[in-house]
């Protein structure tokens, strides 16, 4: 066991009795602070917002790119009262919206339903929100963490509320389409570069990024809906807002589909650019004959 992982760990525990001003004050502080030290980072961001945003000022670039790091720190604390604090904390720092949907149905229905989940900083926020409201089975899937315990301390806290289930991407898509079949809700990432053997290419932002079929390729096969859901880091904690269902998806076409996805992601992107997961490298995988951007 690390002992670096044991210290985060009783470190985050202990954090979550700590006021939410005070969390975020923190975050706030590391958050500038990574902006200023965290260089090779900083430089990923800032390639990303200038790929992405062409049309904007070098200054607001540069806002956007330390609100970004400042919500990465403070998102990243919060998951001590996610994860830790009790449930009634939890509760009433999570609000649940969806002025267009049947809550009550996205939450305890029994249509076959997907949460497209876009990779804003709440994401942690939304799925514990939503499971501690919900008594489908739901499930998610993970990248598994080097450290053993850190790992196991990720698992624990996304499957502290509700009837939740963890798969790593290794173990295949059969128990997410039985569990679908079922009756169950996929909370889904897939707008991240996890490589070419996974992805394809279609345009996010103008640029070809890879990009995994995951979402028209579950829905087809699970016979789901979609729904997105984005959260907000706001004052009071985390809002999460259910959208409108997707009616033309999936379609037969598992590219067009993706590519359609990513349209509708920049919209929502567009919406709160800082809060948006810019520190990944969204545009690693390059196509055949391009060169590296970063």
């Amino acid at each position: 066991m690390s002992v670096s992982a044991r210290l985060g760990i009783g470190f985050m525990k202990a954090l979550s009795h700590v006021p939410l001003p005070a969390i975020r004050g923190l975050g706030y502080v590391l958050g500038r602070i990574l902006h200023t030290a965290a260089v090779p980072r900083r430089r990923v961001v800032d390639r990303n917002l200038e790929l992405c945003f062409p049309g904007k000022s070098l200054a607001e670039r540069k806002r956007i790119s330390r609100d970004t790091f400042i919500y990465v720190a403070q998102s990243w604390l919060d998951r001590a009262w996610l994860w830790h604090a009790p449930r009634e904390v939890v509760e009433r720092r999570t609000t649940v919206m969806g002025a267009q949907v049947d809550i009550d149905e996205v939450l305890a229905g029994t249509t076959p339903l997907i949460l497209f989940a876009p990779h804003f900083y709440g994401l942690d926020a939304a799925a514990t929100g939503l499971t501690m409201r919900s008594p489908r089975e739901s499930t998610t899937i993970y990248t598994t963490q080097r450290d053993p315990m850190l790992d196991e301390w990720v698992c624990k806290g996304r499957e502290r509320f509700g009837n939740v289930k963890t798969l790593n991407r290794v173990d295949g898509i059969k128990p997410i389409v039985a569990a679908l079949r079922k009756g169950g809700l996929l909370y889904l990432l897939p707008d991240m570069d996890f490589g070419r053997d996974q992805s394809i290419f279609v345009p996010f932002f103008g640029v070809q990024a890879a990009t995994m079929p995951s979402l028209s390729r579950f829905a087809r096969l699970g016979r789901a809906k979609v729904i997105p859901v984005i959260t907000r880091v706001v004052k009071q904690g985390y809002e999460i807002e259910i959208l409108p269902e997707w009616k033309d998806f999936p379609s037969d076409d598992a590219v067009a589909d993706t590519a359609l996805m990513n349209q509708r992601l920049e919209r929502l992107i567009e919406a709160m650019p800082s809060q948006y997961y810019w520190v990944h490298r969204r545009f690693k995988t390059r196509p055949e004959g391009e060169p590296p951007v970063y």
